[in-house]
């Protein structure tokens, strides 16, 4: 009988084990939520969902670059708390798929991501010397996504273009368009009313009491090109009505990715109707484009005996010091068209902080100013101006520390488990 009975023992065990476990259970969901938040915050199956939901928006936006530029993908998918993902991109173009459906973007997901870290390190890492390398690993993982956050809502990004001899005080968004419509009659300056692209894409109604005249875009083109009319053959039906429209037609074109190196950025054009105040008489259709710009090809408009210019630039950022170009150099290797190195020899000018200096920015050494920084990016192709990149951005020295302390993690983890090896097999 005490053979039987001690046989039956670990069954009983493992069946009360069962129920207690069973019991555990029940009294964690008849928790309130705000008990049991903490633990679902920091759940590893939380954690898996988030990675598969990040893995599908890296691949629908990877598949959106195919028709949009990359800025615009960043914008739309990774920028931006919900995503509306295009059904058209899991499908060939010849099945004229169209709709789009919701998803979590990047900054949500990046967002859920880094409470779900922070929530595993307060509630089920232990602190202690053993797990100090785990620690730190998942702490600079949580500096790169703190990093991502503040460089997109906080980082800027532009070009000053600057031709030998001249100056320059204003940078220039590739990424962003403006109408500007400018009044050059002032002697000393000039008057300059601007309409944000973002307003020109949503092809409506524009009024401004510093406008002189309400405009009403017909279409806007993210990215075109432009043809005269006397060299096309056939019949182009063409909007504009007035300006450099009646010689030239604008035709939309894909966007371009922005990641080769050899494409050239997105030129823009927009159909606008300029109206008169007041009275909605209309001054005709004009055709604005970038090419105009490119080609410095203005176009003016008379309203009420005044003349204004209006130009389709890129958007501009004014400044408060001034670049001047003394000198660019553009060095190749002997007997090759390989570039060696590019360098601007500059006057820095700034009134306001009584600076007055030469600066040398060349390849890998850009100049820091202000916040802002400096670098060589291009040259027209005669050499006869540079273009430097201008970017400012307040994280720029996170990702350096998220990486160190990766690696300083890394480290100290496996050393201290080769260590505790090496001892075990001394012993």
């Amino acid at each position: 009988m005490a053979n039987s009975s001690a046989s039956t023992t670990p069954e009983r065990e493992a069946q009360a084990q069962g129920e207690t476990g069973t019991k555990r259970q029940r009294r964690g969901r008849d928790k309130p939520l705000y008990q049991r938040l903490p633990s679902i915050l920091a759940s590893l199956k939380l954690t898996i969902v988030l990675f598969a939901l990040s893995i599908f928006l890296i691949f629908a936006g990877t598949l959106a670059q195919v028709d949009q530029g990359i800025w615009s993908v960043m914008s739309q998918y990774f920028r931006t708390g919900i995503a509306w993902v295009e059904l058209g991109i899991f499908f060939p173009d010849s099945l004229g798929i169209s709709g789009t459906f919701p998803y979590p973007g990047g900054y949500l997901l990046g967002g859920v991501i880094l409470v779900n870290l922070i929530s595993a390190h307060a509630v089920r890492f232990k602190t202690n010397r053993k797990r100090f390398g785990v620690l730190l690993i998942h702490a600079g993982l949580i500096v790169m996504v703190i990093s991502e956050f503040v460089t997109g809502l906080f980082a800027t990004e532009g070009r000053m273009t600057i031709n030998e001899g001249e100056s320059a005080s204003y940078t220039e968004d590739i990424r962003s368009v403006e109408l500007a419509v400018i009044d050059r009659s002032p002697e000393d300056h000039n008057e300059v009313v601007v309409v944000p692209g973002k307003k020109l894409r949503r092809a409506g109604m524009i009024r401004h009491e510093y406008l002189p005249f309400d405009i009403q875009v017909r279409q806007f083109m993210k990215n075109s090109s432009i043809h005269r009319l006397s060299k096309l053959q056939g019949n182009h039906p063409n909007p504009a009505t007035a300006g450099n429209g009646k010689s030239f037609i604008a035709q939309e074109r894909r966007e371009v990715s922005g990641t080769n190196p050899n494409q050239q950025v997105n030129a823009a054009s927009a159909y606008v109707t300029l109206k008169e105040k007041g009275s909605g008489e209309s001054l005709g259709t004009y055709l604005t484009s970038q090419w105009f710009s490119f080609n410095d090809m203005s176009q003016t408009v008379t309203v009420n005996g005044k003349t204004y210019e209006l130009s389709l630039r890129f958007q501009r950022t004014y400044k408060d010091y001034t670049m001047h170009l003394i000198d660019f150099r553009h060095d190749k290797y002997l007997g090759t068209d390989k570039p060696k190195n590019f360098a601007s020899h500059l006057r820095l000018i700034d009134p306001d902080e009584n600076v007055n200096r030469k600066v040398k920015i060349y390849m890998n050494h850009p100049l820091r100013y202000e916040g802002q920084t400096f670098y060589q990016a291009s040259f027209k192709p005669d050499n006869s101006a540079t273009i430097l990149q201008v970017v400012r951005n307040p994280g720029w020295m996170m990702p350096y520390i998220s990486c160190a302390m990766v690696s300083g993690g890394l480290l100290y983890h496996f050393g201290s488990s080769l260590i505790q090896f090496l001892k075990r097999k001394k012993r």
